[in-house]
């Protein structure tokens, strides 16, 4: 009981000192307010300045064991993730792929497509892309620090590289949309043990509203709604019944007896 009551007065007595200390530029001084540090969480946001798109081991053999999707949806998905740096010009694309001329087979060429330029690592050994001193080479190239992942296996591709980075200092952000692997509960274990080593695990649509930040940015409404009609459709659809509404200017009989927004 002492111990906790002296811990309770010592933070008491830190939260007033900070309170009472005075940061001063120039003539101003402003007296920051305290911070009850129980109540704050960090977020770290993407930036796109200081991000890189890594598309890993997406590969057409491999696609075939990624069960835990739909896989019309999921072979969606990887295009999608593919596409970040189509519509995020600054992004840095890196590629990766394990054993090609095996059974693994190559990433589809749709996606090869889209970065005629972009680097093209050929593991032939290494599980881990980040054993591989030419994969490591690429990302310290990009002298960023925030690197977006999607890869197949989940628990093994996406998992093994997420925590190498980790334990190198980068921020990771893994596509839990585009990552596949056998059954749903191996995914869901694999995603609990990235999150526990730091890992951001999000949906596509989180990925590319962090990226943008703002519908008035550039790229924002722009670019980013016709990207999304192609490669997240449900998103897509809004825009699209949004503008057909204002098209026609028409309701359906009952329509108007609906709640509206007061203006």
């Amino acid at each position: 009981m002492k111990f906790a009551t002296a811990l309770l007065s010592a933070g008491l007595m830190a939260g007033t000192a900070f309170a009472d200390s005075k940061k001063c530029n120039g003539n101003s001084c402003a007296t920051p307010a305290p911070v009850v540090e129980g109540n704050v969480f960090p977020w770290e946001r993407l930036n796109k300045n200081d991000s890189v798109l890594v598309i890993l081991d997406l590969q057409e053999g491999l696609y075939s064991i990624a069960r835990d999707w739909d896989a019309t949806l999921y072979r969606d998905s990887m295009l999608a993730h593919s596409a970040l740096g189509t519509v995020f010009k600054d992004l840095p694309v890196i590629m990766t792929s394990s054993a090609e001329t095996g059974p693994n087979g190559p990433i589809p060429q749709e996606i090869r497509d889209m970065y005629p330029n972009a680097p093209l690592i050929k593991r032939n050994g290494e599980v881990d892309a980040w054993d591989n001193a030419d994969f490591r080479a690429a990302i310290k190239a990009t002298n960023r620090t925030q690197i977006i992942i999607a890869g197949i296996v989940t628990d093994v591709c996406t998992a093994f590289l997420a925590r190498s980075l980790r334990a190198e200092g980068y921020s990771v952000w893994a596509n839990l949309e585009a990552s596949g692997t056998t059954t749903k509960e191996i995914r869901d274990i694999s995603n609990d043990q990235l999150m526990r080593a730091g890992v951001n695990v999000v949906s596509l649509f989180a990925i590319v509203c962090d990226l943008m930040r703002d519908w008035r940015n550039i790229p924002g409404a722009k670019e980013l709604l016709p990207w999304l009609d192609r490669y997240m459709p449900a998103y897509g659809m809004v825009a699209r019944a949004h503008r057909a509404a204002k098209e026609s200017g028409v309701i359906f009989e009952g329509e108007d007896t609906l709640p509206r927004r007061r203006r």
